[in-house]
């Protein structure tokens, strides 16, 4: 996609972002939103308590806060990521364009002024959008960008929590750093919402012969690495969906001399099987189907797996020194004494200079210690669920199994009081309530629920503050003047008497 701006002619020269601004504080004005703040403030330790902080500033953090502040509810994003740079896009991310169709309407919450549609043809006009054939990565890091600003939502950058201390006493204790100054401090929540990405309870996974090749030798696809030191070198990719495209693609357009491609399937995958599940109903009901169900459906999915799109794969293959290698499996890796890895596959070994292991995510606690405190005791869906034999499924079992609003359920009665005051809006979430916590096309549904499940549970535990303001509400509708008292009519009286006496015998 070009970032040239095309010839319009004068009917259809763009508005402008300063005019789908007042569009969209309008069409606020009229559904007279944000709703008021309703939430009693509470103090803890002489410091203010927040409603509900949420961990992450990407889309899924953009979109809950937004969706609270819709309701009247106050929240704060902390995130450690500096300004405009939260979540993958602008950093780890390496495809050109977005998988999505660029008609879904993302984070938009319903509002069409606020849609990435609306936003791209303020700037560039109707006849540059229909031009568009996906929607270009760093276009999309813009609009969100934009979003956070045209809502005027609570990012603080920046911000390292390192501690999540849930207690029993109706709060959570983050401890964070400030990563500029290096201040620590201490944030009081009643909820705490984990909006943590793909990687949210773990991070990459690796196969275990990795920890025989030295770190500078390997990267993860997630790593932020330089990909102009890959120049002229032998480069090996571990992997078959989007991220190996990407990364592949990324290394040969900066000059490496050649990209191999292990993939273990004996082909890619032809057909996204998880489009194959999308309706209305799905979305909304999702989260209602019985377990046995879930498992089977997110099984499925795992098991066809999705293909890299098409153009992320022609991408690599127009590259002459790109090499598709299937049936691929890697059995171990060593440094040889010229200095070059040579992987052990079983079709042989392969000489390389750097691997990119583009193997996705896990959920590994171990590697989140900022929630080590109540990592072993969140329920997990192996503690509740034994699929049948054929279905097992490592990355499943190890899923959280979550409550109605997303929150972390105890795999004891009583283990880790306040655990359920602490809820994963991530990608982990998947098997429990569906796509809704990360995927373009559903995070304005998820992100809704989650808001209004939260304001339930706000306002439940707040009922007797709520029932003492109704009895204290004191607003007069009326003043007293608005009328006078009037005397009953006399002809009324007599006529009511005359009736009572001929109705005697």
């Amino acid at each position: 996609m070009s970032n040239t701006e095309p010839s319009l002619s004068p009917a259809t020269v763009p508005a402008g972002l300063a005019a789908l601004e007042a569009r969209l504080a309008q069409d606020l004005s009229w559904l007279a939103l944000p709703g008021k703040s309703w939430v009693p403030p509470r103090q803890h330790a002489g410091a203010a308590v927040q409603d509900v902080v949420i961990i992450g500033g990407g889309m899924a953090g953009l979109a809950l806060q937004a969706s609270l502040k819709f309701l009247g509810v106050k929240a704060l994003i902390l995130d450690r990521a500096a300004p405009g740079y939260e979540g993958p896009w602008a950093t780890t991310a390496r495809m050109e364009t977005l998988r999505s169709p660029k008609e879904l309407a993302g984070p938009a919450l319903g509002l069409p002024a606020l849609t990435y549609r609306a936003w791209y043809e303020a700037q560039h006009g109707l006849e540059a959008w229909q031009a568009v054939e996906k929607i270009g990565r760093l276009d999309w890091m813009a609009y969100l960008r934009w979003y956070r600003q045209v809502l005027d939502l609570d990012v603080r950058n920046h911000q390292r929590v390192t501690d999540v201390r849930p207690d029993a006493d109706g709060l959570v204790a983050l401890d964070v750093i400030d990563e500029r100054s290096g201040h620590g401090y201490v944030v009081w929540a009643r909820r705490v919402v984990l909006a943590t990405g793909h990687d949210g309870l773990g991070g990459p996974w690796l196969p275990a012969w990795a920890a025989q090749l030295p770190r500078a030798r390997w990267s993860h696809s997630s790593d932020l690495f330089d990909a102009q030191a890959l120049r002229g070198k032998r480069v090996v990719v571990i992997g078959g969906g989007a991220s190996a495209m990407d990364s592949a693609a990324t290394a040969l357009e900066a000059g490496a001399a050649r990209a191999d491609l292990l993939i273990r399937r004996p082909t890619l995958p032809r057909i996204n099987k998880s489009k194959g599940s999308g309706s209305p109903g799905m979305l909304h009901g999702y989260w209602l189907l019985p377990d046995d169900i879930k498992w089977r459906q997110r099984h499925y999915i795992n098991e066809q797996q999705i293909p890299p799109p098409r153009g992320s794969t022609q991408r690599v293959s127009r590259h002459p020194n790109a090499y598709f290698h299937f049936g691929a499996n890697v059995l171990g890796g060593q440094v040889r004494a010229d200095g070059a890895l040579q992987l052990e596959t079983v079709k042989g070994p392969l000489i390389a200079d750097h691997v990119i292991f583009c193997t996705g995510f896990r959920v590994d606690w171990e590697q989140r210690p900022e929630f080590a405190r109540f990592a072993s005791a969140v329920l997990r869906w192996a503690d509740r669920y034994t699929p049948p034999a054929g279905q097992e499924d490592e990355e499943l079992a190890a899923s959280p199994y979550l409550g109605r609003h997303y929150e972390f359920l105890p795999r004891a009665p009583g283990q880790c009081p306040g655990l359920e005051r602490i809820h994963a809006f991530c990608h982990p979430a998947a098997l429990s309530q569906g796509a809704g916590a990360g995927d373009i096309p559903q995070i304005s549904v998820g992100a809704q629920r989650l808001a209004q499940g939260l304001s339930a549970l706000l306002l439940a535990e707040d009922a007797e503050q709520h029932y003492e303001r109704l009895l204290a509400f004191a607003d007069a509708e009326l003043l007293g003047d608005e009328w006078q008292p009037s005397a009953w009519p006399e002809h009324e009286a007599d006529a009511a008497a005359d009736d009572q006496a001929g109705a005697r015998p």
